[in-house]
């Protein structure tokens, strides 16, 4: 059978660095209450000139580069965004642009934190279906730019940032032995969209709006909720949590990642964090993580891999995947 096997992986971040010292003198905070709360230590801001797009495409240029390859071996290109740079076109086509590549599709999804889990799953569809032979799948974010920075309990959450991994068709034996993707598991729940959200949009208040959260709520749901899906991701292959080299979750709170990887039974030596460098970087978090740690070696091939995220809606979903 056809598996969608990693080829590449990259990241770009802003130059600017914001520590949470640097919070303390915009709202009413503290280093030692974010740190304890969330496990955020500081986070990465876009400057000016400083776009989705234009950290999607470094994102972009690393995996290429990484993978040997160009613009012109991808087929498909999904960006994984909830702050694209406009409201149409789509980020996707305009980083597709900025590449050179003039043939194949791009186009955006929008899933909030889970974005980039969605996109997996929609380009490992594209693959195993016949329609893609290589995909580029981006997690881009600039979320400081829909951020209410009077707001001290979301402002000292977020920032910013691109990551992104290249899949690519190769033959399989249908066993969990095989690399590539394994299975995808998605799930949302429209009930729960007022509890993440954010405040305008074309159609209703014509203005881009800020990001409102009901923090103690999302809290309450994201445990079980990812708890699920990782569950299903290993009764759809015949896998355990003992078999899981990595997981690697959305980075949203260091509370929700520690409690969740206790409630599977997955050692904290096995779990990849990166929330204290990025804080929430929505849709980026999980390949910005992927990206560090597949970089310094401790995610190598063959490597079974599991990845998670809840984001707003709700949505929620798990891909474990075989490096």
């Amino acid at each position: 059978m056809i598996r969608s096997v990693v080829r590449g992986f990259g990241a770009a971040l802003p130059k600017r660095v914001m520590t949470n010292k640097e919070m303390e003198s915009r709202v009413d905070t503290s280093d030692e209450w974010i740190v304890q709360r969330t496990g955020i230590r500081q986070r990465h801001i876009a400057g000016e000139g400083e776009t989705t797009a234009s950290l999607g495409e470094g994102a972009a240029r690393a995996a290429l580069d990484r993978a040997g390859l160009t613009a012109d071996d991808l087929d498909l290109i999904i960006v994984a965004t909830s702050t694209p740079d406009n409201t149409f076109p789509a980020t996707a086509v305009n980083i597709q642009n900025r590449l050179g590549m003039r043939h194949g599709a791009a186009f955006d999804l929008q899933a909030v934190c889970s974005g980039f889990v969605y996109a997996v799953a929609t380009a490992d569809a594209y693959i195993r279906g016949g329609l893609a032979k290589r995909a580029l799948v981006i997690g881009a974010e600039t979320f400081s730019r829909i951020l209410d920075w009077s707001d001290r309990t979301t402002c000292v959450l977020f920032g910013d940032g691109a990551g992104a991994i290249i899949l690519e068709a190769q033959k399989g034996e249908g066993t969990k032995a095989d690399r590539g993707v394994l299975t995808a598991q998605l799930r949302s729940d429209g009930i729960h969209g007022d509890k993440l959200y954010v405040d305008g949009g074309p159609s209703t208040t014509g203005t881009v709006g800020h990001l409102r959260m009901e923090g103690r709520e999302v809290f309450k749901h994201a445990v079980g909720m990812i708890t699920d899906v990782i569950e299903a991701a290993f009764e759809a292959t015949g896998t355990t949590a003992d078999d899981v080299d990595w997981l690697v979750p959305h980075q949203a709170n260091r509370r929700i990642i520690d409690g969740s990887a206790r409630k599977l039974g997955i050692p904290n030596e096995k779990v990849v964090v990166t929330v204290d460098l990025h804080g929430n970087t929505s849709a980026a978090s999980i390949p910005l993580a992927l990206d560090a740690a597949a970089s310094d070696g401790r995610i190598k091939k063959g490597d079974l891999v599991m990845l998670e995220a809840m984001g707003g809606g709700f949505t929620w979903g798990s891909v474990l995947i075989r490096w």
